[in-house]
């Protein structure tokens, strides 16, 4: 079993910066791949970045260039630095991670077996 626990959400004007990170348990993390999804009120959860244990990165289309998925396997941490920051990136973001060596698609919460309990972001215009 692994516990995900999240810290970094606030309120933050348009245009500025929040970092997440989401501490895991376990000795395995090294071998999970990691993945943030956020959920909006009144909207399904979304996929935002997620990072491999292969060391592969993926982004949602929107947060390109704006976001930075970062993991430090030493301290069982993976970070979401989110710049440039968006009303519409508004939402309880939620860390995931997958189990050992898991093969799927990385974008897909099907593939992450384990969930935080999220941290809300607002960000304000």
């Amino acid at each position: 079993q692994v516990q995900l626990v999240e810290s970094g959400g606030g309120l933050v004007q348009a245009g500025g910066s929040l970092r997440l990170s989401c501490e895991a348990s376990g000795r395995t993390f090294s071998s999970r791949s990691m993945g943030w999804f956020r959920q909006a009120p009144g909207k399904e959860r979304e996929f935002v970045a997620s990072r491999s244990w292969t060391g592969s990165t993926l982004y949602e289309e929107s947060v390109k260039g704006r976001f930075t998925i970062s993991r430090n396997n030493a301290r069982n941490t993976v970070y979401l630095q989110m710049n440039s920051l968006k009303p519409e990136d508004t939402a309880v973001y939620y860390c995931s991670a997958s189990k050992p060596n898991a093969f799927g698609l990385i974008t897909q919460s099907r593939t992450y077996d384990y969930w935080g309990q999220g941290t809300q972001v607002t960000v304000s215009s």
